[in-house]
């Protein structure tokens, strides 16, 4: 399987140091199967950091979330509450419950697959836990109207299966 990450420059190794804390899936490594979902990633990180719209390719096994060894978590290809509640706790600064199931702040689990929150995630979920909104709403402002997708790698484990094997530059 193929996969790509969009970013301001290619990335040389893969440092989970260096992963941002408190997105969708929690801190990993993020990557998508869709080449154009990842050029529009690298593009709005450029206009944040400078650099060059940069898509690394990388290859993993095409059996990767089957392996015994990894804990992976696969979402609907569409949100739904449970990536809901998932999402609002990794991206939560003040959740500490880190041995609940239904977050990743501890790295729990190897991979994370599903849809990607668009820009409103935290308004909307924040006015659908204070009660303001109903479910209903949560879930039509999620949906980007077209299938996205993360694939989130959080451990050296997962790490290990992807191979680096090209670069776009935009």
């Amino acid at each position: 399987m193929t996969l790509y990450h969009g970013s301001y420059v290619e990335i040389e190794e893969i440092d989970l140091l260096k992963c941002s804390p408190y997105k969708d899936f929690g801190r990993g490594f993020y990557t998508t199967a869709f080449e154009e979902q990842a050029k529009t990633f690298a593009s709005r990180k450029t206009e944040l950091e400078g650099g060059a719209p940069t898509i690394t390719i990388y290859e993993v096994p095409d059996d990767l979330l089957q392996k015994p060894e990894l804990n992976v978590r696969v979402f609907e290809d569409i949100p739904s509450t449970e990536w809901a509640v998932f999402v609002t706790n990794n991206r939560n600064r003040n959740f500490k419950d880190y041995a609940n199931p239904e977050c990743n702040l501890d790295n729990k689990y190897d991979i994370v697959v599903g849809p990607v929150a668009n820009d409103n995630v935290g308004y909307t979920i924040r006015n659908f836990f204070r009660g303001d909104r109903d479910l209903g709403y949560l879930l039509r402002q999620f949906d980007y109207g077209k299938l996205t997708n993360q694939i989130t790698f959080h451990t050296e484990k997962a790490l290990s299966y992807m191979k680096k094997v090209g670069v776009l530059y935009d």
